[in-house]
């Protein structure tokens, strides 16, 4: 299989927006620490490396990732003390081999050096909620694979980042229409019973911006939704066979 280059998505931000409605701060908006998931990221990251593929992260101004520290527990890896540290150490090589700590900047990637890329991907965590749903830049890059019918990928919260279609072009959603599968409304509201606030919701942004929303089985166990050049995903459970079909995709 011939080498190909992949362009992967992440957010600049450390939090996200909490609207606190319970506790001593009830009323007041907080930031909630938060990053990329890492099984988000690592799990499609690993199969796109073993394939033999170049990865080339971006991000909104190039700033150092951080991961949502929810997603580095053993809790999280469901007691996978070796599944974890693999994830991890992967996370550390890419700091070292591959510019995780200097992103390339939205603003540095031009149409001709997009055309470079085979497909795109967009790991989850809340910290999309941030700085890439309003990020015309991110419109930009994304209309443009949107136009050129090429593979993109986004899981969880990653979908979001689709919005920042709106910010440009004709201020239209590029995906409307589309069957998308994100991180749904009813998972966010059990985020929002253990963070003690509101959270901006995905799949109700999403809804309403005109895509369809497929939020049941078996999307909800691991499954993927692809609608033309979007594959997308829902949770955690759904990376491994989000970054199999994400991976036949850009193979073709």
């Amino acid at each position: 299989m011939p080498s190909k280059k992949v362009l992967i998505i992440l957010s600049d931000a450390h939090s996200f927006p909490i609207h606190k409605t319970s506790g001593p701060n009830a009323g007041k908006v907080e930031a909630q620490p938060s990053g990329f998931f890492l099984q988000e990221l690592a799990k499609p990251l690993q199969k796109l490396l073993d394939a033999g593929h170049e990865v080339t992260f971006a991000s909104p101004k190039g700033q150092e990732p951080t991961t949502d520290p929810n997603s580095e527990s053993l809790l999280a890896y469901a007691g996978n003390f070796y599944e974890r540290r693999r994830e991890l150490e992967l996370i550390e090589r890419m700091k070292r081999e591959n510019g995780f700590s200097h992103p390339l900047p939205f603003n540095t990637l031009s149409n001709e050096k997009l055309a470079t890329f085979a497909g795109l991907f967009i790991p989850g965590g809340h910290a999309p909620l941030q700085d890439l749903g309003d990020n015309p830049e991110l419109g930009r890059i994304l209309r443009y694979f949107n136009k050129e019918n090429k593979p993109t990928a986004a899981i969880c919260h990653g979908p979001y980042a689709l919005l920042s279609t709106k910010k440009t072009g004709d201020g239209s959603f590029a995906y409307e229409g589309y069957k998308i599968t994100c991180w749904s409304d009813a998972e966010e509201k059990m985020m929002e019973s253990l963070f003690g606030g509101e959270i901006e919701k995905v799949e109700t942004a999403l809804r309403n911006a005109g895509a369809v929303m497929v939020e049941g089985m078996p999307e909800k166990i691991g499954g993927t939704t692809l609608h033309r050049e979007l594959v997308t995903g829902g949770n955690p459970l759904a990376a491994n066979a989000l970054g199999d079909r994400f991976l036949r995709m850009i193979s073709v």
